[in-house]
């Protein structure tokens, strides 16, 4: 209990005397501790040491890395900058018997890197006793040896170092020998028994005294052998070796078995005092392990492999000892040479993944460590990255290398990169390792949504259904997720006026372009609309493509004919000359279609007349001219009923009909209130001649026919004649087909036709422009009988059709 007492004072008397010493040069500290000391113990605060700025310790992520295959024995405390113990640190075990016991280890900081040499000085502690290589020395003694004979002893071994290991030795209190301790070349103490009375084997042949071997350290640790003296007769001479020292250089591959050297003693004396055995003096344990020695060849071998990495040198001492116990020693020193063994190690210390790519060039991304345990040229180690990729090494501190970027990066290119670092090292053969890094590309909103095509037209036949798709865009953004996810929408604009999205929308997630109203190709034949695609990235990119939309026309009109047209209580009745002769142009129906193209192309048919023989129409043009030369045979009235069919699928039809005089003058004319050929104008003849009857006065029959003239001049042309027919062609309203199919009339006209009685020609005065635009809509097909009294007491029966599709 005394002993444990004294043994906890002195380890808190070694901390007590701890020493710290910091050197400023390269930034490096060195501090002193002693061994044994326990976990979490404080060395030192190396912050402040280092004039580092505590509160950034966490950010920056300070560690503490060892060398080689070095334990990790401290550790930094990030919260105070103290450098702690963190395993437990025994000197001997880590230096052996070596004097000198440094451990070095650095301080790495990263954001920007950062190293620190720190050295650890241990200090040896007394932790070890002395001890013998055995527990008995056995000594054999020739009674012939005179008074003052000295026998060298085995020395004790303590693995401690300086003055904790072995001071002195102590001889228990006997009648024949007293001791005698001398020092060694090398420092170390060895002991020798000193004959002070001479011996007698009669009175005793044997005996034991008890030899203890006493350190420097506070307390003081001790070790005890027995000596065995056995009294011989004489054995004057002691065994001598042929070298003091012996040095060997020995390769750290050598097999195992390879004879390292071979230690010779001579012994002066004959037969059995001469005859030697050779053991270990002095060997620590770890040389014991590793080495082995015959004891009757002397010859030292290789047990196990030699690290040179590990242990560099080994001193063992090695003594020869006769059959009686006389002893010579000598040092083996042996220095293990370096052989390249040790391939390079590649530790990744830091990788900054993914990496954006907008970084720039030359940007950090990683810190990369290389380490050989082999030394010289055969730990000088060079690295390099594979090629093809944008990174380099770059050197940064003693070992570290920064993996900086060389090109610019791009993720729709190359989303990650596997980098193949290769270390070797100057050696021969030199030796190398590879480690490959995994680096991912991060996502930048670099890419706008470009459109698959750069213009789109779409084409939609009218009378579609409002809200049916008609077309679809579709843009590609190569960003990720939502860098490149795309959206759609229409720019707002203008159609005639008409808000763009009020025709067309677009659906923001597929691009689908949907009707919004159904298309009338005969208000709307074409238009633009501008679609936008953006992502939604943030600042979100985007593109847009201009839409070309063309309404298809479909046959949904009916053609309209122009002439003749009868409108209100006006009817025109044309005059064919009697003399008329075949091929002669009588009249022309005239007609057009809203529709385009082939559904605006027309064809004439007579599909009723009086008498069929007499007249035939132009199937494109519509004049209807004499078949055969006019005869007196022929009836005087003549009844024509025309369809006009267009070319649209399924074809539509406009019919009319044209009332022909044979005669050269209306004089000549019979009364013509019975020219009908349609029954259903009979009721409103019948009714219209009552009227006109019951009218008794001239003036009133006058002013109603002042007033039916004036009221059909407001209304629509007519025309009255008789004779040859002129039509103009001009008649037609604008952005109308005309009759022949062969363009666009842009303008109509009004006009006119002054009938003189007994003239057989017509005069046309034509007035202004008719500007009211297309036709009505809504207007269907009528008739209604009329008669107009002219100023001579004339009536004319007449069927008045209004045509409109």
């Amino acid at each position: 209990m005394d002993r444990e007492c004294r043994w906890s004072a002195g380890m808190i008397l070694c901390f007590c005397f701890f020493v710290l010493t910091a050197h400023s040069v390269y930034g490096d500290v060195t501090y002193s501790l002693p061994e044994e000391m326990k976990r979490g113990s404080v060395i030192g605060n190396v912050a402040k040491d280092l004039g580092l700025e505590v509160n950034k310790l966490s950010y920056r992520k300070a560690r503490i890395d060892t060398e080689g295959n070095q334990k990790r024995c401290c550790d930094i405390n990030q919260n105070t900058g103290d450098l702690t113990v963190a395993e437990r640190i025994d000197r001997e075990e880590i230096c052996s018997d070596r004097i000198s016991c440094i451990l070095q280890c650095e301080l790495v900081l990263e954001g920007p890197l950062e190293l620190h040499r720190i050295m650890l000085k241990i200090d040896d502690v007394n932790d070890n006793s002395p001890s013998f290589q055995r527990d008995v020395i056995k000594i054999e003694i020739s009674e012939s040896v005179t008074k003052g004979g000295r026998f060298r002893l085995n020395e004790a071994h303590d693995a401690d170092i300086g003055t904790n290991a072995v001071q002195s030795y102590n001889l228990q209190r006997n009648n024949y020998f007293a001791l005698s301790v001398n020092t060694n070349a090398d420092g170390g103490k060895y002991s020798e028994l000193v004959l002070e009375k001479e011996l007698d084997r009669e009175q005793q042949d044997e005996m034991t005294i008890i030899l203890t071997a006493v350190d420097g350290g506070s307390p003081p640790r001790s070790g005890t052998a027995a000596i065995h003296v056995i009294v011989l007769d004489a054995n004057d001479n002691a065994p001598v070796f042929s070298q003091s020292v012996y040095k060997v250089s020995l390769s750290e591959n050598s097999p195992l078995d390879t004879v390292v050297v071979t230690v010779t003693a001579t012994d002066a004396d004959e037969g059995p005092n001469g005859e030697i055995e050779y053991e270990f003096s002095r060997i620590s344990d770890k040389a014991r392990k590793i080495f082995s020695l015959d004891h009757k060849t002397g010859q030292i071998k290789v047990l196990q492999h030699l690290d040179f990495e590990e242990e560099s040198k080994f001193e063992i001492r090695v003594q020869a000892v006769d059959s009686y116990g006389l002893t010579g020693d000598t040092k083996v020193s042996v220095n293990i040479t370096d052989v390249n063994d040790n391939i390079p190690v590649i530790l990744v210390k830091f990788i900054n993944s993914p990496v954006h790519e907008d970084t720039l060039i030359g940007a950090e991304v990683g810190i990369i460590n290389f380490q050989d345990r082999d030394s010289k040229e055969n730990g000088q180690v060079h690295c390099s990255v594979q090629e093809n990729v944008p990174f380099k090494l770059v050197p940064s501190i003693k070992n570290y290398y920064s993996l900086v970027t060389t090109g610019e990066l791009d993720r729709e290119l190359v989303s990650d990169y596997n980098i193949t670092i290769t270390a070797t090292d100057e050696g021969f053969p030199p030796l190398s390792s590879s480690k490959t890094i995994h680096l991912s590309i991060a996502d930048v909103n670099d890419n706008p949504p470009l459109f698959e095509e750069q213009f789109y037209s779409v084409h939609i036949q009218e009378n579609n259904k409002p809200g049916s798709s008609v077309s679809k865009v579709a843009a590609k953004d190569p960003d990720w997720r939502q860098n490149g996810t795309v959206v759609y929408s229409v720019i707002p604009s203008d159609v005639n006026g008409t808000p763009v999205s009020s025709l067309l929308s677009v659906n923001g997630d597929t691009g689908v372009i949907h009707a919004v109203k159904s298309f009338d190709y005969e208000q709307l034949m074409s238009f633009k609309m501008i679609i936008l695609a953006r992502d939604n990235g943030s600042p979100p990119l985007s593109s847009n493509v201009t839409v070309s939309v063309f309404i298809t026309d479909e046959n949904d009109n009916f053609p309209q004919i122009l002439y003749p047209s009868l409108e209100g209580n006006t009817f025109m009745t044309e005059m064919v000359p009697k003399a008329a002769q075949s091929g002669s142009l009588v009249s022309k129906v005239i007609a057009v279609d809203a529709d385009s193209g082939q559904n605006s192309w027309l064809s004439y048919h007579i599909v009723k007349a009086t008498d069929s023989g007499l007249f035939t129409i132009g199937e494109h043009n519509g004049e209807i001219r004499m078949k055969r030369d006019a005869s007196e045979s022929d009836n005087m009235k003549q009844n024509l009923v025309v369809s006009v069919k267009d070319n649209g699928e399924p074809s539509l039809t406009a019919t009319c009909s044209l009332y022909l005089l044979i005669s050269d003058n209306l004089a000549e004319v019979p009364e013509l209130k019975d020219m009908s050929y349609d029954d259903s104008s009979s009721k409103l003849t019948f009714y219209l001649i009552i009227g006109l009857v019951s009218v008794s006065t001239f003036f009133l029959t006058f002013i109603i026919i002042i007033l039916a003239v004036r009221f059909c001049h407001s209304r629509k042309p007519r025309m009255l004649f008789d004779g040859a027919v002129s039509i103009p062609t001009a008649y037609l309203p604008p952005n109308y087909a005309e009759v022949d199919g062969m363009g666009t009339l842009r303008s109509t006209y009004n006009y006119d036709a002054y009938l003189t009685t007994g003239s057989r020609t017509s005069d046309f005065k034509f007035i202004s422009p008719y500007n009211n635009g297309t036709l009505s809509a809504d207007l269907t097909l009528q008739k209604t009988n009329c008669i107009v009294d002219d100023l001579t007491g004339l009536a004319v029966d007449c069927d008045q059709v209004q045509y409109t599709c």
